[in-house]
């Protein structure tokens, strides 16, 4: 593709970069980069570790281009799982133009995890800026003061951006302060990406994200979705239908019988609300079929890990 004169000119004016997310579970990182994009690009859930890969999402307009990397959460690891998550984390944190810190407005204290995360924070070269989320929950400005000199206190942010993902409130304020961080350089992606992964996984994280929404807490840590098949009507014409089959993987006996639940009614649940999704995203009707198996110690095997798109 050639560029024409204005293309160059426009290049010019561009803010583009890297930018990651960390933060505790639950604060918000997914909503944040929701919120922006306009769109749901990544799983949200109230429970812990939801996200499992560094996920690339890309928010366009006339002057940047902002490529969000959701990473897992720094912790402790209790397994190859945990290592890789961890690694995962470290390596995006060394590989971005800006570290986004994201806190809870209401939190009163910082907590061990955070300390883990500031400690992490501490020994990286790039900038880092502290955003305090959920600030719609607070009763007085008092309560923000106070949680911003919490952290700031306990580390040199470069600057401080309060907003609510959930109210859109602050968002292009923080778009502005990001911005400024950012090499002055072309896009990097189309315009009209939003994420740099296949539908393979996407397909994976909208199921995965059901089964968070609609199991219980013991399922979440212990569940992977492996896409078996994955044919759509682009790629074969003769096709009307979208065909997905997909292999929801747990440790034990007794949390693929959470999943599958009485008579298969929790499964059928779990398959009808993770169709709707398929459907919204991709954008042509849906046969999903959906498969519970037991493989103990899935989280520990190296071999399983990389089948699974967990490890290289």
């Amino acid at each position: 593709m050639h560029l024409n004169d204005n293309d160059v000119q426009e290049n010019k004016k561009i803010k583009t970069g890297f930018v990651a997310l960390i933060g505790m579970p639950n604060v918000g990182k997914s909503s944040i980069i929701n919120a922006m994009l306009e769109e749901k690009a990544v799983a949200v859930s109230h429970k812990p570790q939801t996200t499992r890969n560094a996920i690339r999402c890309i928010y366009t307009s006339d002057k940047e281009q902002i490529i969000f990397v959701d990473t897992p959460g720094v912790h402790t690891p209790e397994h190859n799982l945990g290592k890789y998550m961890l690694q995962e984390a470290l390596d995006t944190l060394n590989q971005v133009d800006l570290i986004c810190f994201v806190v809870d407005a209401l939190s009163s204290k910082i907590n061990e995890r955070e300390e883990m995360i500031l400690e992490t924070l501490s020994s990286v070269t790039v900038p880092v800026i502290l955003i305090i989320n959920k600030i719609d929950k607070l009763k007085n400005i008092d309560l923000y003061d106070r949680v911003a000199s919490l952290y700031c206190n306990r580390f040199c942010f470069k600057d401080v951006v309060p907003i609510s993902a959930l109210e859109n409130i602050n968002l292009k304020k923080l778009i502005e302060k990001i911005s400024v961080f950012l090499p002055t350089q072309p896009y990097i992606y189309d315009k009209d990406m939003l994420m740099d992964v296949t539908e393979r996984f996407l397909a994976a994280e909208i199921i995965r994200e059901k089964i968070l929404l609609h199991t219980e807490e013991e399922v979440p840590h212990s569940v992977a979705v492996l896409i078996e098949e994955f044919k759509n009507p682009d790629e074969y014409p003769e096709l009307k239908v979208a065909k997905i089959r997909a292999t929801i993987i747990v440790d034990r006996v007794g949390q693929r019988g959470i999943i599958i639940g009485k008579k298969g009614l929790k499964l059928k649940e779990i398959g009808c609300a993770a169709r709707i999704d398929l459907v919204e995203k991709f954008g042509y009707p849906i046969y999903l079929e959906l498969w519970v198996k037991v493989k103990p110690g899935w989280k520990k095997s190296v071999d399983e890990l990389r089948r699974l798109g967990y490890s290289s």
